[in-house]
């Protein structure tokens, strides 16, 4: 093992010579991140053996020699638990990996062939890939740095739609007799902070994404501290201008909110997200299209909001050593298997429709993107059903509770669905299985297209 000067020297040569990646894999909750990180990991170690990469060039060509794990470049990031995570889809039956539930790194060395024949270097080269996995819940706090404390209070009571009401029901009645110009009670500001973390919890588990704070849902060695003690408040317009009092709930509650700015999110920023060279972000638009349509507008919100936060642009070789920025981008709806093959294509297209103005101004940018649909585990097979003289299409997969099933899910509306869309059709995206692994490389769909599209350039 190199001490860490010398990994960290190391790292800036590879970085010159354009031999290092650091690749994010971002997304909101149950986007999938676990399943594709893990699913990742597997098909570059088993390259050149069973992995089906046919769209990865590399593969296809034969050049992609496989990869295996080393020792990653900060050793204060916890490791992504890759064996974990293959020990629960190997298991009888199999189960779906734990999501993480804070940063996670994993460092590969890949090794190929290259297309062309050096004249130094050798017969094969190698790239280093940094993986970095991130909690969902933490990238929505990115857009809060755009706020003071009563804009953001504005845009959180703006934000309290019908159904979304519902979850804070309990804080509603509570924080309404709040007044924010007497003197703060410690106690009392805590149990409102709690009641609110709860309405943000249950409005998760309901399907909602635009959630802020985002450490309320996964708070890790926060848990408790007052810096995660504040909520917005209602009424702030109408209050008198003017300084309030420092010690009055309105002042405690800013300094709160400050704080969570500044000790909280600009430190996640800084230290994690602006390194990145490459990213892709997961997107669960089936489950936000079943759970209705003030959850579908709801992650519209959150993805535009949180790709804003995002430093993308072309690099240079001084900008890849000491400004890296994002420079290629990839957006991919999961969980492709739960619809049948033929719905792909529209899958891609609500996915560009419901990003249609992010993704104009990376165009606009010129920062190369790219939408695309794909199941990192797939669970599922295609299958026809004969009805009636007439054939359908139908999948085929194992249900969480050990049920065989065969259906045809619910069909895609072609373009951005209008609000009467989901009374007159009905989805069901049941939650299925992963199918029995026996240790080799995972079955995917499209897979092997977002390698192409974040690693394959560096692959030539």
């Amino acid at each position: 093992m190199r001490p860490p000067l010398a990994r960290d020297v190391q790292d800036l040569l590879e970085r010159g010579r354009d031999r290092q990646l650091r690749l994010a894999v971002t997304g909101l909750s149950r986007a999938g991140k676990t399943a594709f990180l893990t699913s990742l990991v597997n098909q570059l170690r088993h390259a050149g053996l069973e992995a089906r990469l046919d769209l990865l060039p590399a593969a296809r060509e034969g050049r992609l020699l496989g990869a295996r794990r080393v020792d990653q470049g900060d050793l204060s990031v916890p490791r992504f638990p890759y064996d974990p995570a293959m020990t629960a889809l190997t298991e009888t039956p199999p189960r779906w990996p734990e999501p993480t539930r804070g940063i996670s790194e994993l460092r590969l060395l890949i090794r190929y062939r290259p297309t062309r024949r050096r004249l130094l270097g050798g017969e094969t080269r190698q790239l280093t890939l940094d993986l970095f996995d991130y909690p969902g819940e933490w990238l929505l706090d990115l857009p809060l740095l755009g706020h003071d404390y009563a804009s953001w209070s504005r845009a959180q009571w703006q934000g309290l739609g019908p159904a979304r009401r519902e979850h804070f029901a309990d804080w509603l009645a509570a924080v309404s007799a709040l007044d924010p110009a007497a003197p703060a009670d410690e106690a009392q500001l805590a149990a409102l902070a709690e009641r609110y973390a709860e309405g943000l919890r249950s409005a998760r588990e309901a399907g909602f994404a635009d959630l802020q704070p985002g450490r309320f849902l996964l708070p890790r060695d926060l848990e408790g501290a007052p810096v995660l003690q504040f909520f917005p408040l209602p009424g702030l317009e109408a209050l008198p201008a003017g300084r309030p009092a420092p010690e009055s709930n309105l002042a405690t509650l800013t300094r709160r909110f400050r704080h969570y700015q500044q000790r909280v999110v600009k430190p996640f920023y800084r230290e994690h997200f602006r390194r990145f060279d490459r990213q892709i972000v997961l997107v669960d638009l089936l489950g936000a299209l079943a759970a209705g349509p003030e959850r579908f507008d709801d992650l519209a919100r959150a993805l535009g909001t949180l790709m804003q936060s995002f430093d993308y642009g072309k690099r240079s070789l001084l900008n890849r050593l000491f400004a890296p920025r994002i420079d290629r981008l990839a957006i991919a709806a999961t969980k492709a298997d739960h619809v049948t093959p033929e719905q792909h294509p529209r899958l891609i297209g609500l996915l560009e429709a419901l990003l249609a103005e992010p993704l104009k101004e990376l165009r606009f940018a010129d920062v190369p993107v790219k939408a695309l649909s794909l199941a990192a585990i797939r669970a599922t097979e295609a299958r026809t059903v004969n009805a009636e003289g007439a054939t359908s299409p139908a999948l085929r997969g194992t249900l969480l509770g050990g049920e065989e099933a065969l259906l045809f899910p619910g069909e895609l509306p072609e373009r951005l669905p209008a609000r009467d869309f989901w009374r007159r059709q009905g989805f069901d995206f049941p939650a299925f299985r992963p199918p029995p692994i026996d240790g080799g490389a995972l079955p995917h769909i499209r897979l092997d297209a977002a390698l192409e599209w974040l690693l394959g350039d560096k692959l030539t």
